[in-house]
């Protein structure tokens, strides 16, 4: 009896591998509530141009984006938008987010800022503390690429303890002035201190400590073998060391605007590190684009190979 063929309708049929999915976030802020910041209104101008460009940007890549401005941009709306991304994403997939406004300080309550203060993005209704960015962050499944891009100012004891020069004509400082900040913090110091409580507590349930991986961070050529459980790979480039001063400009902040200048529309055709290096040397003296690394070894050293904004 001759075999039986199996006719090719029915032959098995190769899938190709599941292409990764793609979320970005975009928060630009030209001010914030005067009644949550002490009367201040901390007014920007080029922020939210920031945003849309970025999120154009993420969109021309294939990302799926969400772009909060200004009085949208507030503490519930952006968790609630990092906490979905969080649920929606795993291993192989892509979360960016970029955020331009100013930046602050509140004091620290568990003593591991070097200088007493733990850094903040200065949100619509509010501060989001560092604390809980990386701890947000940790949440996101291992094997997610996580591209954080800061244009705003995170001081340390330098621009705090001296007043940073003047800027250029046309520029202002994305950084809230201290005597602001520390009227904000005595104000509402019990949310501010009880947020960070939180945080510890929910970190230690899994052996993270956000602030302590950061301080464990080398260069940019370094992976953080110390972070314990952070499962995803994190690139985070900001706008400037601690010590300097990320400049707003009229249509783009000085980070934003270089950043988008060596993109080109995509022409660029490097990796992360090379794309951090470009960036940081186009820019002034005084504001160096600072990148810090969370994560697996391995991992990481995959995603900094790839194409900036690669799906």
């Amino acid at each position: 009896m001759a075999s039986k063929v199996t006719p090719a309708s029915k032959a098995p049929v190769k899938t190709s591998a599941a292409k990764a999915n793609a979320l970005s976030l975009h928060i630009g802020l030209n001010a914030v509530d005067p009644a949550a910041y002490g009367g201040w209104d901390g007014p920007l101008a080029a922020c939210e141009f920031d945003a849309k460009d970025m999120a154009a940007l993420a969109k021309s890549q294939g990302m799926k984006p969400t772009v909060l401005l200004t009085k949208k941009g507030t503490r519930a709306a952006t968790l609630a938008a990092m906490r979905s991304a969080a649920k929606s994403l795993k291993a192989g997939d892509l979360f960016l987010m970029t955020y331009s406004g100013h930046g602050g300080q509140v004091g620290d309550v568990n003593g591991d800022e070097p200088d007493h203060k733990d850094e903040t993005l200065c949100l619509y209704d509010g501060q989001l503390i560092d604390d809980e960015l990386y701890f947000e962050l940790s949440k996101f499944a291992a094997g997610v690429r996580v591209l954080v891009l800061s244009d705003s100012c995170h001081s340390g004891t330098v621009t705090r303890d001296f007043p940073p020069p003047p800027p250029p004509a046309g520029q202002r400082p994305r950084l809230m002035p201290a005597e602001v900040a520390r009227r904000v913090y005595e104000t509402h110091k019990k949310f501010y201190d009880d947020l960070q409580r939180k945080v510890l507590a929910e970190a230690a349930k899994t052996v993270v400590d956000p602030d302590a991986a950061l301080a464990l961070v080398g260069g940019a050529s370094q992976a953080t073998a110390l972070v314990g459980k952070f499962k995803p790979s994190v690139v985070l480039i900001s706008g400037c060391q601690d010590n300097q001063t990320s400049m707003d400009g009229e249509h783009n902040g000085a980070f934003t605007g270089q950043l988008l200048k060596i993109w080109n529309s995509g022409a660029f055709s490097g990796n992360y590190s090379s794309f951090h290096s470009r960036i940081r040397a186009g820019m002034p003296p005084s504001q160096s684009p600072n990148l810090f690394l969370l994560g697996d070894q391995a991992a990481l050293a995959s995603f900094m190979k790839q194409k900036p904004f690669t799906v």
